[in-house]
C-alpha cells in the first residue's frame, strides 16, 4: 500500500489502527508529487479499544447529553489511535426488526433518531475540527437503508415522497446542521435507481435541498457493485455513474483511480464534475487542519495516556448501566440482596466474553471485558453464592447441559438467565426471518422455568426480539442489548440495586417476528381494531395477533412508581407556534428513581392520514422518594407539519390529542387545536 500512496493514489487509509502505522503512511503521502496528507477513517460506532454499548442499547437511555458525552469519550480515544474520520453515527430510522444493522441506530423514533444524530455529531467532531481529539463524523446511510425490503441485508427500498422526507430524512437534517463534514451514501437501490448512482438523491436532494456542502463516500464497494445491480455496463461505466450522481469518494473499489482519467480525456465524465468532488475532499481535510499539521492525530503520548484511560472505562460503565431496561418484574423480583440468596447464574452467556461487545467492536478487545459471573462474583458479599452453568450452547444443544442447568436452579433461591443473541446474529449482514431466542435457548429457558425456582432473564440482543414461552413469561425480564467490556458490572449494579434500572425501550418488542415491520406511530387503517377487542374480526389485526407489541416503544419500569396528574396545555396555539406542556409528576414509591416524560401527539384530521400517536418532546425526570415536581415540555410548531400533497411542508389547522407519559400505564390525555 505505501507504494500506492506515495504514487498518488491513495487518499483515504480505511480501518488502520495505531500512530506507528499512521505515521509511516503519512510520511509516504508526504512525498508523493502533491504531498497532500492522508486521512485516516474507521467504522467506529460504538468505542475504538474500550468498547460502550451497541448505538441501540445506548439509544435506551433517551439523554442526548449522555449519548454527546460518549461520542466526545470515543472521539478522544480513537483519535489518539491516529484516526481522524469516523463513519459514524448511523441514522437510519429503523421499523423492521428482522434488519441486523438495527444496532447501529437509534431505533424506530424519528424524533429519538434526530436528537441523538445531533448529539453524536457534536460529541465525535467536538468544537474544532482541527483539534487532536477531533473525529469527523459520517452520518449515514444517506437515504432510506433502515427500510429494505423484508429487513434483508442490502435489499431494495421503495417508498413514498411523504415517508422519505417525514421519516427517514431528518436525522440527517439534523447531523447537518450539527455541522457533520461527511455523509456515506446507502448501499441501496431506491426507488428503482441504487443510491451511488442515483442523482435525485444524491444532488438534488442531499446537496440541492439539504444544502450539504461536505464529502459524500460510497460505502463499501457500492460503486462497483452497480455491476451486480444491472445499470452498469461494466467498471468504467459504473465510476461514471457513481460520480455524475454526486460520490466525491470512492471506498474501497478503485474505480475512481483506474477509469476517471479515461472518463475525462473522452468526455464521458466533465473535468467539473471532478474538481467538484476534489474540491469537497480537500475542503475536509482543510477543516480537519491535516494541510498545516499531517501529523496532529499521531501522538504516542496520548495514544498510552487516553487507550483504556480509567476516565473512558468510568463512562463505559456508567453508559452501559443506564442502557438496561427493566421490562417485567412481577412481585418485585428485582432487586436482588446482595446476601443471602443462592444465585444460580444460567446460560451461554453467563462466564461469555466473547459476544460482550457485539457488532462493529472495531479495536475492542474482547478479554478486557467482564463477563456477568465476575460482576456479579465482584459485589456479592458471598461470591460462593453464585453458581454457573452454560446449560447450552448459544445456538446449539450442550451434553447434558440442561440436566446440568436444572440441578443448579433447583438448587437456587433464584436464577438469572442469560441468554439470546450472540454478536454474528447481529449487525451487517446478519438479518433474520425469525427475530427468536435461538431454540436451543429457548428449550433450556423452558427447561429452568419448569423447577419453579423464580427466574430472571437477562436478554442479550442487537434488536426487538419475539419472546415465547418462558422467556416470555419469566416473573422479571431485562433488556441488556450488548453492553460492552462493562456488561458484568453494569448487570451487577441493576441486579443488586446499586443503581436504578433507567432505559425506555427505543424500539418495540413484537408479538411474532411475522408482524415485521411495525412501529408504535404506525398509521391508522379504515378498519382499525378497538383496544378493548383488539382481535375483534373483521378489523385490522392478523389471524394469530393483534396489530399491538408486546413490549411497544418506550417500555420500561424502574424499582419506584411514579404517578402523572394536572396537564397543562392551551386550548389553542397559532400555527407555527410552540406548544408548551406542563404536568406534575410525583414518585409515589419508596426509593428515590429517575423517569421518562414524553409527549405524543395525534392530528385527528388532516389531509394525509396521519400516526395514531407519535413522540414530540421528552425529559427525564429524578425525585426522591415521595417527591414532586413540575415538568414543562415544548413541542416545536414544526414538529406539527407534514408533507401536503404537493410535497410542500405545512401546518394544517385543527384538533391534536396528547398524551404526557412517565411510566408504563402512566399517562395523562388532552388535547389542544392549532389555528
Amino acid at each position: 500500500m505505501l507504494a500506492d500512496i506515495r504514487a498518488g493514489h491513495v487518499g483515504m487509509v480505511f480501518n488502520g489502527y495505531g500512530v506507528a502505522g499512521g505515521r509511516r503512511a503519512q510520511e509516504a503521502a508526504l512525498s508523493s508529487r502533491l504531498r497532500i496528507p492522508l486521512t485516516f477513517a474507521a467504522d467506529v460506532l460504538h468505542g475504538c479499544r474500550t468498547i460502550f454499548p451497541i448505538p441501540l442499547g445506548e439509544a435506551a437511555a433517551f439523554d442526548p447529553d449522555l449519548s454527546r458525552r460518549t461520542a466526545r469519550a470515543v472521539a478522544r480515544e480513537t483519535t489518539a489511535g491516529g484516526i481522524h474520520w469516523t463513519f459514524a453515527p448511523m441514522v437510519d430510522v429503523a421499523r423492521d426488526q428482522r434488519w441486523g444493522r438495527v444496532a447501529e441506530g437509534a431505533g424506530e423514533d424519528v424524533l429519538l433518531n434526530r436528537v441523538l444524530a445531533a448529539a453524536r455529531v457534536a460529541g465525535f467532531q467536538g468544537p474544532d475540527l482541527t483539534r487532536p481529539d477531533a473525529l469527523l463524523a459520517t452520518p449515514k446511510h444517506f437515504v432510506g437503508y433502515g427500510a429494505v425490503r423484508g429487513g434483508m441485508e442490502y435489499a431494495a427500498v421503495d417508498m413514498s415522497e411523504a415517508e422519505l422526507r417525514e421519516t427517514f430524512v431528518p436525522p440527517f437534517a439534523a447531523a447537518f446542521a450539527a455541522g457533520a463534514g461527511a455523509t456515506m451514501a446507502s448501499f441501496t437501490d431506491f426507488g428503482g435507481v441504487p443510491v451511488s448512482a442515483n442523482r435525485r438523491i444524491l444532488t438534488d436532494l442531499l446537496r440541492d435541498e439539504l444544502r450539504f456542502d461536505g464529502v459524500c463516500v460510497s460505502d463499501y464497494d457500492a460503486d462497483r457493485e452497480l455491476i451486480a445491480h444491472g445499470i452498469a455496463a461494466d467498471e468504467a461505466d459504473a465510476a461514471r455513474l457513481a460520480m455524475l450522481a454526486g460520490i466525491d469518494m470512492s471506498m474501497q473499489s478503485g474505480l475512481y483511480v483506474r477509469h476517471l482519467p479515461a472518463l475525462v480525456e473522452s468526455g464521458r465524465v466533465p473535468m467539473a464534475a471532478v474538481d467538484r468532488a476534489v474540491r469537497r475532499v480537500l475542503t475536509l481535510k482543510e477543516r480537519l487542519g491535516l494541510f498545516d499539521d499531517p501529523f496532529r492525530s499521531i501522538d504516542v503520548k496520548a495514544e498510552r495516556r487516553e487507550t483504556g484511560s480509567a476516565a473512558i472505562k468510568r463512562v463505559a460503565r456508567e453508559v452501559a448501566t443506564r442502557s438496561i431496561v427493566l421490562l417485567r418484574n412481577d412481585g418485585e423480583l428485582l432487586p436482588l440482596p446482595r446476601t443471602g440468596k443462592r444465585i444460580a447464574l444460567i446460560g451461554p452467556f453467563g462466564a461469555d466474553r466473547a459476544n460482550l461487545n457485539g457488532p462493529w467492536s472495531f479495536a475492542g478487545d474482547a478479554t478486557d471485558g467482564i463477563d456477568i459471573a465476575s460482576g456479579l462474583r465482584a459485589m456479592l458479599r458471598d461470591p460462593a453464592a453464585l453458581t454457573v452453568e452454560a446449560g447450552s450452547g448459544i445456538g446449539e444443544p450442550l451434553p447434558g447441559g440442561i440436566e446440568r442447568a436444572v440441578a443448579a436452579a433447583r438448587a437456587a433461591d433464584v436464577v438469572l438467565l442469560a441468554i439470546g443473541e450472540g454478536a454474528d446474529l447481529s449487525g451487517e449482514g446478519n438479518s433474520r426471518t425469525e427475530i427468536t431466542v435461538p431454540a436451543a435457548q429457548q428449550a433450556l429457558a423452558e427447561a429452568v422455568a419448569a423447577t419453579g425456582t423464580p427466574v430472571v432473564v437477562l436478554l442479550r440482543h442487537g434488536r426487538a426480539l419475539a419472546l415465547n414461552g418462558a422467556v416470555r413469561d419469566a416473573p422479571a425480564l431485562l433488556a441488556t442489548w450488548f453492553l460492552g467490556e462493562q456488561t458484568g458490572a453494569a448487570i451487577a449494579d441493576i441486579v443488586f440495586g446499586v443503581a436504578e434500572p433507567t432505559g425506555r425501550l427505543p424500539v418495540s418488542f413484537p408479538i411474532a417476528s411475522g408482524q415485521q415491520p411495525w412501529s408504535y406511530d404506525r398509521r391508522s387503517t379504515g378498519r382499525p381494531a378497538p383496544d378493548t377487542d383488539p382481535m375483534l374480526a373483521g378489523r385490522s389485526r392478523w389471524r394469530d395477533a393483534p396489530d399491538r407489541a408486546l413490549y411497544p416503544f418506550g417500555s420500561g419500569m424502574g424499582y419506584t412508581r411514579f404517578a402523572v396528574s394536572d396537564l397543562r396545555v392551551p386550548a389553542v396555539v397559532p400555527a407555527g407556534a410552540a406548544v408548551p406542556v406542563s404536568v406534575l409528576v410525583r414518585n409515589i414509591g419508596e426509593r428515590a428513581g429517575t423517569t421518562l416524560v414524553r409527549v405524543d401527539v395525534h392530528d385527528r384530521v388532516a389531509s394525509r392520514t396521519r400516526p395514531v400517536r407519535q413522540m414530540k418532546a421528552f425529559a427525564r425526570v429524578t425525585l426522591a422518594a415521595g417527591a414532586e415536581a413540575r415538568v414543562d415540555l415544548r413541542i416545536a410548531g414544526d414538529d406539527l407539519a407534514l408533507i401536503a400533497g404537493d410535497g410542500a411542508w405545512r401546518i394544517e389547522p385543527g384538533a391534536f390529542d396528547l398524551w404526557v407519559h412517565a411510566g408504563d400505564g402512566v399517562e395523562v390525555t388532552g388535547t389542544f387545536a392549532v389555528r
